[in-house]
């Protein structure tokens, strides 16, 4: 039997492809490691009360242009996560009843969230004069406000925001921009120290006060405040970037260096810290990072909305995105947590809209050009996804990210000896380089080798993996059930998997390989142990069952594995795995034409 366990825990190592010789795909995460950000639910015009079917999508349904018709596809593309054709749906239903409040609130979220900024600035007065204190309302206006340079009408605007902390937030951070907008520093930084909240609140503070002296010329004063911020949060990108251009600009090269390689050993070749380094060791000045009041106020809408994604959700954050943006269009940080959020919500193709508008000389483009090729395979166009890769690879065959991805989307397409090849593209670029950075590589071309039954050169690069990278948690897993499996070293084999669930106990990939393990060598008992400690860790997961139920026959306890076979069954497994359940179902474990005597006969063999 093929170590289904082993194969669906290799898919975790996808994300070792962002660490190989220092390259890093942008990430979505925070420019601040926050508390979780509360949006509290007090404001009108937020969700639909859970109206939508995920069963149903808008586009299969030829709706009748009448209100309730707009409506309910609107409700529908809303449940799809589908937020502009939610939004023109919403838009039309407005138009056939212009009066309804509910669906002015959809429509004018949605928009914002869209991007349809000229729409949703336009529907603006209307909501407030519905809700005066409504958060998004009160922030596009503002916005809208500060792009024309309004400074006070912003503040105003923002100060009347309502909605806790986030509000909060934003009304003070934005309002000390607006007042450094209207040449009043120290006001804006007498209202920064004014806001109280969570503890998290002190490294945005104290960063945008720095933000906004250094704008203003006071660059000691700047510096001080970026190093308490780095003393309060050393892991927030910006802060970092901040810290270390501060650093440089006071003559501390070798301090400014210091803080980027410390930052390097947790985010490695971050490319924005990447530019920043290459800056700095070059002796060039660095520039404020914002440059106009918009700039820093785009600046507090992008790390408020990457946070907001980062706790889940759509609408929000990508509304404060989409204001950040709007503010200040060169802003292509924004873009990625933008798109990494059409990503969740699986609209592919817009996160690709949304990453091609990263300008081409950006640090953030090699990365996005990787991340485009996934979201062609995340649409099934694998075609254009391996042209687009391939093309990246020509360019720089030293590009071990774009091979890396580009063998891993051909690997999750059981495309193997293909990937193979391409994994061995990229391990011939190495030379006499070594490390614990090139560990996947071989990791990943040790799984192909592996399913083409190329067994000798596989276990080779297993092994190499692991001398690149001893106790690697996934390398020991799947080598270690390969060996089981194969009846091979069985007593250093089980050593290995039970590594790796202990450094991974919350794995239930791992866990269930060692369930399956104690299966495959006859230790029922154990398995049953193991595999129910699985399922509790991944009950969604249809193999898992599966082999919950196996066990649970082989000690006895039939009724029971009669159940887990049928809500494996009913968990979506592919159809090798289906049609093996189904077999069981019918027939009962022993009669299933399987191959469930392996474990008899791996136990025998040892």
């Amino acid at each position: 039997m093929r170590h289904e366990a082993a194969r669906r825990n290799a898919r975790q190592g996808a994300a070792a492809a962002h660490v190989i010789s220092g390259a890093k795909t942008p990430s979505c995460n925070s420019p601040f490691r926050l508390g979780r950000v509360l949006v509290l639910a007090t404001l009108p015009f937020l969700t639909l009360s859970g109206f939508a079917s995920a069963e149903v999508k808008a586009d299969e349904v030829d709706y009748p242009q009448t209100l309730s018709g707009n409506y309910l596809a609107g409700v529908i593309a809303h449940g799809d996560h589908d937020i502009a054709k939610a939004a023109d749906f919403f838009a039309r239903a407005l138009s056939q009843d212009p009066t309804n409040q509910f669906l002015l609130g959809r429509t004018f979220t949605l928009k914002l969230a869209n991007g349809d900024m000229e729409e949703a600035t336009a529907l603006t007065p209307a909501v407030l004069a519905i809700d005066p204190d409504n958060l998004l309302g009160r922030l596009t206006s503002g916005v809208y406000d500060l792009k024309k340079r309004s400074y006070s009408s912003a503040r105003k605007n923002f100060s009347q925001a309502a909605g806790g902390p986030l509000a909060q937030l934003s009304d003070k951070l934005l309002s000390a921009w607006a007042l450094a907008g209207a040449n009043k520093v120290d006001e804006a930084l007498t209202l920064l120290n004014e806001l109280e909240g969570p503890d998290w609140f002190d490294t945005f503070r104290t960063y945008h006060a720095g933000l906004i002296l250094d704008m203003a010329n006071r660059r000691k004063e700047a510096a001080e405040r970026f190093a308490a911020a780095y003393k309060e949060d050393s892991g927030s990108l910006r802060v970092v970037e901040a810290h270390a251009r501060a650093l440089a600009l006071a003559g501390d090269r070798d301090g400014a260096l210091g803080v980027l390689n410390a930052f390097d050993q947790s985010a490695n070749g971050n490319p924005i810290i990447a530019s920043t380094r290459k800056l700095i060791e070059e002796g060039r000045k660095p520039a404020p990072m914002a440059t106009s009041p918009q700039a820093g106020a785009a600046e507090v809408l992008y790390g408020i909305g990457a946070a907001l994604g980062r706790d889940g959700g759509d609408e929000f954050p990508a509304a404060y995105l989409q204001l950040s943006l709007y503010l200040d269009p060169k802003a292509s940080l924004a873009l990625i947590p933008l798109a990494q959020l059409f990503q969740q919500i699986g609209d592919y193709a817009r996160a690709v809209a949304v990453l091609e508008r990263v300008p081409e000389g950006s640090p953030l483009r090699k990365g996005v050009e990787i991340d485009i090729a996934l979201n062609y395979n995340a649409l099934d166009q694998v075609d254009q996804a391996r042209a687009h890769l391939m093309k990246l690879i020509e360019a720089d065959p030293s590009n071990l990210e774009a091979v890396v991805a580009l063998g891993n989307v051909l690997r999750g397409r059981k495309i193997f000896a293909e990937a193979a090849d391409v994994y061995t593209r990229g391990i011939d670029t190495l030379g006499d380089k070594t490390g614990r950075a090139f560990w996947s590589l071989y990791y990943f071309r040790g799984i192909t080798l592996e399913r083409t039954d190329r067994w000798d050169e596989a276990e080779a690069d297993f092994l190499k993996a692991l001398e690149l990278y001893p106790d690697q948690p996934m390398v020991l897993n799947y080598l270690g059930y390969s060996w089981v499996d194969k009846g091979l070293h069985l007593d250093k084999a089980l050593g290995m998997i039970e590594k790796a669930v202990e450094l991974r106990p919350s794995d239930g990939y791992i866990v269930d390989s060692l369930g399956w393990a104690y299966y495959m060598l006859g230790r029922f008992d154990d398995a049953v142990t193991e595999l129910e400690r699985a399922v509790e860790l991944r009950s969604e997961d249809p193999t898992i069952n599966d082999h919950l139920g196996d066990a649970y026959w082989k000690v006895g306890r039939k009724l029971e594995a009669t159940f887990q076979w049928s809500h494996a069954r009913d968990l979506d497994p592919d159809q090798e795995t289906l049609a093996n359940i189904e077999r069981k179902l019918k027939v009962g474990l022993d009669n299933a034409a399987n191959d469930v005597d392996a474990p008899e006969r791996a136990a025998n063999d040892k």
